[in-house]
């Protein structure tokens, strides 16, 4: 028996032993070997002109850096083998010019890799020959007719030079100052209705302001000078407010969003006290603005500037001023209104009519949806503050487009002027530029103005022809 039993161990140990002799051993795989060079999986990219990405693979010893400009975002998935997808994102391109790029991959101990990015231009929209031949309003003054023909006659030739009044808004100290300085006036003088409230102030004020008074208007148009006005529109922050406002006491008014919370949703709502308050102001706006057509004054006039562009541009709902706080629909009703009361109830003839956009870039996409349309506006105008003096490629291309180029446009206000040498010769048809003061923008220095002002591409008033 223990002779059986050792017979059987033996056996099993040889059936074991060749066993093992058959298992192939398990094998042990070979890290792959970091890269010494970033390689691609494509060398060049196209994108379509509203922007778009697109997947590559990279390999590299890390997930490589990328340099690129600031149009073009790229993100990285999972890194596993040296190995990463990549996406290459495109923002859209608002420019009628196509663009180029070129991304460089680089990582630590490795030789970097370039991309090529190429993104198609935007479809520059067709324009007609000619801008519209007639204002608006069929029964527009001859005078304001005589203007808008002026105007359409210079565009693409000669640019109108321009002035803000300062202090009461209502003078003509900047325009003579410009004289001053120059030997010469500027062809279109601009007023703005910021202290309408106040007008006219009571009897003992030190400060007086009241637009009632015209002469710095008749004076520059009795000189063939072109007269224009604005309204910072100010407006009470509650009821309160505004019957304090009827006692004098204007401390609850303001235009700008983070100075009242006056809603224009609600002002154009009837029945409400802003509503009340709305229509009381056009009203008295409008008295002012007869004084003007009864002395045969064409106005060009700027309401709501700067809505189109700003709005959601400082923070949820962060319009500059409050006619733009209720977004675009609730801003071209008001635009409306204001031209159903001033020409249709009121019966002011005078007044051509200038929609104007804030030069925010990136704002261009949102153009559109604020214009009042080409039946309500006759002039565009961008209000531009750069800190140089070039041609104004970006925002001339987005005036024209905004109306198809039926509309002419103007840089309705700047700080630092864009040369108009610079801006007739890149094709830009600027009626008028407007310096906003004659102080706070160090490229508008006394000889820059002199040499404005004795450019053959300029008009001064001196060089208007009377247009009554």
């Amino acid at each position: 028996m223990k002779r059986f039993h050792r017979i059987t161990f033996i056996f099993v140990l040889a059936l074991l032993w060749s066993c093992e002799e058959k298992l192939e051993p398990t094998p042990v795989p070979t890290p792959p070997k970091a890269p010494t060079a970033i390689t691609l999986s494509k060398s060049s990219l196209q994108v379509e002109a509203a922007g778009g990405t697109c997947e590559i693979s990279v390999t590299s010893p890390f997930i490589p850096q990328v340099e690129k400009p600031s149009w073009v975002t790229v993100s990285s998935g999972s890194f596993k083998d040296y190995t990463v997808a990549m996406v290459v994102t495109a923002a859209a391109n608002d420019s009628y010019e196509a663009r180029e790029a070129t991304l460089t991959f680089t990582a630590t101990g490795a030789t970097p890799a370039t991309l090529k990015l190429t993104q198609a231009a935007a479809e520059k929209p067709e324009t007609p020959e000619e801008t519209d031949a007639k204002l608006t309003n069929a029964k527009a003054s001859r005078q304001a007719a005589n203007v808008y023909g002026f105007l359409r006659e210079q565009a693409g030739k000669k640019m109108l030079s321009g002035v803000q009044s300062g202090g009461t808004a209502n003078n003509n100290d900047r325009v003579n100052q410009l004289f001053a300085m120059t030997g010469k006036h500027p062809a279109l003088a601009g007023y703005d209705y910021i202290f309408l409230q106040y007008s006219p102030t009571p009897a003992g004020w030190s400060w007086v302001v009241n637009y009632g008074d015209i002469s710095a208007a008749r004076e520059q148009w009795k000189n063939n000078g072109l007269v224009s006005f604005m309204w910072h529109w100010n407006v009470p922050t509650s009821r309160d407010a505004w019957e304090k406002g009827k006692a004098g006491d204007f401390d609850g008014y303001g235009f700008y969003c983070d100075k009242t919370s006056f809603s224009i949703t609600n002002a154009l709502t009837a029945g409400t006290w802003e509503n009340e308050f709305l229509l009381q102001d056009i009203e008295k706006v409008a008295g002012y603005l007869k004084l003007l057509k009864d002395e045969g004054i064409p106005v060009l006039w700027r309401p709501l500037h700067e809505a189109a562009g700003n709005y959601n541009v400082y923070g949820a709902n962060g319009a500059w001023f409050w006619w733009g706080r209720g977004g675009a629909d609730a801003c071209k009703r008001l635009w409306k209104l204001l031209r159903d009361k001033l020409e249709g109830e009121y019966g002011l003839d005078n007044l051509i009519w200038i929609w104007t956009l804030d030069a925010t870039v990136g704002a261009e996409k949102d153009y559109a949806a604020w214009y009042p349309g080409n039946e309500l506006v006759d002039i565009v105008g961008v209000d531009i503050y750069a800190d140089d003096t070039a041609a104004k490629e970006r925002q001339y291309q987005a005036a024209v487009a905004l109306s198809g180029g039926h509309k002419l446009v103007t840089v309705s206000e700047c700080g630092n002027i864009p040369d108009p040498d610079r801006c007739l010769s890149a094709g830009e048809s600027w009626n008028w530029f407007m310096a906003w003061d004659l102080e706070s923008y160090p490229l508008n220095t006394g000889a820059y103005w002199k040499s404005l002002m004795a450019s053959p591409q300029v008009l001064s008033r001196e060089a208007m022809p009377s247009l009554k």
